[in-house]
């Protein structure tokens, strides 16, 4: 079967290139068609041959090299994986459109990502992303098939059911290795006005970045580690959760360009209940800077034992809950954009959202660390990107200090995380003329200890006193 996929995909990839002019690609209605990017125009007149000869199509190769540096003795590691995938989006028929990609990774060189660090008895958490998580063995065989949907445009508005990717709070692509995370449900957009829409559906099934494999809801929870119960013993609920899917639910309010209200509500049925309200405002200070204002305010609650009635197998304990609120202040231009950015997540409890579906959407997220399965949280985040040279050249510049639970406080803190800085350095580069479609990124992430770890290498490794290296080549027609 995953011969037969990577053939269909090489054989797509010809017709792409032999017979098809390319699109660039875009986002739409919360739906993030991540191959297949082509505003949708009603053509009844097509006849079925048509809507596949003059169909959208598009290709996507990514080669990615991670290397993590940790302290001292303990165990570093390395990786370059390369790959390619093509999508296809047919034109409209009476409304109707069909969506499907595809992608297959090779891991060309790579260190022993598949043995843990020998001093901590802990698993390599970064470079073995890039591949499938569930088997680091498995160096050329990886192949997924991602998208495969119906899609039925009326008006303004559409309504999607099969494989696809969508980008909300709880759901998101997470685009932080070679693939992204992808679902599986029904999508419904209305959106007849410019000033209010609404978005929402049920999923039942999802397959998350650095797997090849589609899971049921419940199944999908537990696979990357899931550290540990609030007494401290191990979180037992891989496949033991009791759930039939998630429901989420979007409402937006735009009275104009300069005000905009989002609420979201995450139902994850006989688990827990994840509501949440954001605001966003800007103000134009003159012709050219805005200054721009955002808060979120999240509320959880378990629903009934959380997904198991054994307290060692469930996901979040019966009766508990926990509270967010997140805000940012900024300035910015066509060259420069500043922010602060500040979370605090209350002692109530623990903020939970399955890490297998993507990074939480505080205003403090930086990539390669995330505050998922903390309470008692304080965090504070500056960053400053600059554009250049006609918007072909971006980098930028974060700092983050992120005051955790003792990492022995096991009720607030789930993945034993110290206290830490963290800074981060990224810049891209989109080239042009004889290079079109070709993009050059890195990321250098760095993050210092800052709270107790006594003594135990745990606690460091692949945690804090680390440097994360980054650099991917993106090719897109």
């Amino acid at each position: 079967m995953k011969n037969n996929i990577r053939y269909y995909l090489i054989g797509l990839l010809y017709l792409i290139t032999s017979n098809m002019v390319a699109q660039n690609h875009s986002q739409q209605n919360g739906v993030d068609n991540h191959h297949i990017s082509l505003k949708p125009k009603q053509t009844d007149s097509l006849c079925l041959k048509d809507c596949l000869l003059k169909a959208h199509w598009e290709a996507h190769s990514r080669t990615f090299f991670m290397q993590t540096i940790n302290e001292g003795a303990l165990k570093d590691d390395y990786a370059l994986a390369s790959g390619a995938g093509i999508g296809v989006l047919t034109k409209p028929i009476y409304g109707f459109q069909v969506g499907i990609s595809g992608f297959f990774i090779y891991n060309l060189y790579s260190s022993k990502i598949e043995l843990p660090d020998s001093l901590t008895l802990s698993p390599n958490r970064y470079e073995i992303g890039l591949f499938d998580i569930e088997n680091p063995n498995n160096k050329n065989d990886l192949d997924r098939l991602e998208e495969l949907y119906l899609k039925y445009n009326f008006s303004k508005s559409a309504i999607t059911i099969g494989k696809i990717n969508i980008n909300t709070p709880f759901f998101n692509p997470q685009d932080g290795r070679m693939r992204p995370t992808i679902e599986e449900g029904v999508w419904l957009n209305i959106n007849e006005s410019k000033k209010f829409g609404i978005n929402g559906g049920w999923f039942w099934k999802i397959s998350p970045r650095s797997t090849v494999q589609w899971f049921s809801i419940a199944n999908s929870m537990g696979i990357n580690p899931s550290g540990v119960n609030i007494d401290g013993s191990k979180s037992n609920y891989y496949s033991n959760i009791n759930t039939s899917g998630m429901a989420i639910a979007n409402v937006y309010f735009k009275p104009n360009d300069n005000f905009k209200i989002n609420i979201w509500d995450g139902m994850l049925d006989n688990v827990m209940n994840t509501a949440m309200i954001e605001i966003n405002t800007n103000q134009p200070l003159n012709d050219k800077t805005k200054l721009y204002e955002s808060i979120m305010y999240i509320h959880q609650d378990a629903i009934n034992d959380g997904g198991n009635s054994d307290l060692k197998k469930t996901y979040i304990n019966k009766g508990a809950q926990s509270n967010v609120i997140s805000a940012q202040i900024g300035l910015k231009n066509k060259k420069i954009n500043t922010s602060i950015n500040y979370t605090h997540i209350s002692g109530d409890g623990r903020y939970l959202m399955p890490r297998e579906w993507g990074k939480e959407p505080f205003y403090t997220f930086m990539p390669r660390e995330r505050n998922e399965g903390f309470g008692n949280v304080h965090a504070f985040m500056i960053k400053t990107s600059v554009n250049a040279f006609h918007d072909k050249f971006k980098t930028g510049l974060g700092y983050g200090y992120f005051n955790l639970p003792d990492v022995k406080d096991y009720r607030l803190n789930k993945y034993g995380m110290p206290s830490y800085h963290h800074l981060n350095y990224e810049a891209s580069y989109t080239f042009d003329k004889f290079l079109k479609g070709l993009e050059m990124k890195i990321l250098v992430a760095y993050k210092l200890k800052e709270g107790e770890t006594y003594n135990n290498l745990k606690y460091i490794y692949n945690k804090v006193n680390m440097v994360n290296l980054n650099f991917i080549l993106d090719f897109k027609i």
